[in-house]
């Protein structure tokens, strides 16, 4: 069970997320609606995950993200899990840039709509995971089309759950084939994107995220 601090302005949004957060046997210690509150709640409760929207009150703007930003700087250990209506690229990159890169995601609210996904990002979030929705991935691969070209269908598939956070063996179930092909692929998208191998999980999530924002 996580004890979760979620901020979401929207009431009907903020109650569905309270109801399914409990669903999966986890607590809210506290919901709000607002920034400033944001961070009272994180001081008092001390979660083990914070869950927050992007735009909230007063300005409408970026005000959860800051205090996400915020709090993570305070506490890098802090796992946040961030929500957005829209894909803005500088938001998921000053994210995953705070502390060491470890418990963070970013996902578009039309996720929690796919609740044993919404539910996997916050277990993994909260477990020290990195999690970028789909749909950046996507937009970050179109973005840095040219050095990409030298990858194959098959390795940049690869490389958008690789980069979603997905484990060998999530990729190789997904694509019907064997770990071992996946790590294949994996090294030689890495070699081609003339980045360092690396044994764990999330540090080469990091790395091929880093390569696609630069």
């Amino acid at each position: 069970m996580l004890r979760v601090v979620l901020a979401e302005d929207s009431v009907l949004l903020r109650e569905g997320l309270v109801g399914l957060l409990n669903r999966f046997g986890h607590e809210v210690v506290a919901a709000v609606g607002d920034a400033d509150t944001l961070r009272d709640a994180v001081s008092a409760h001390a979660p083990d995950l914070v869950v927050t929207d992007v735009r909230m009150p007063p300005g409408f703007q970026d005000e959860g993200l800051r205090a996400a930003l915020t709090l993570r700087t305070a506490d890098p250990r802090l796992p946040v899990l961030v929500l957005s209506q829209y894909v803005q690229r500088a938001y998921a990159a000053e994210l995953l840039d705070t502390g060491d890169g470890t418990g963070v995601g970013y996902l578009l609210k039309d996720r929690v709509g796919q609740v044993e996904q919404f539910a996997e990002a916050v277990r993994r979030v909260a477990g020290g995971g990195t999690v970028v929705d789909p749909e950046v991935v996507r937009q970050l691969l179109r973005r840095r089309r040219d050095p990409l070209e030298a990858l194959t269908p098959r390795e940049r598939e690869v490389l958008g759950l690789v980069a979603e956070g997905k484990s060998n063996g999530a990729i190789a179930r997904e694509l019907v084939v064997s770990e071992a092909a996946v790590g294949k692929h994996i090294g030689n998208i890495l070699g081609k994107l003339d980045l360092p191998p690396a044994q764990d999980t999330h540090r080469r999530v990091l790395a091929v995220l880093a390569y696609l924002r630069g």
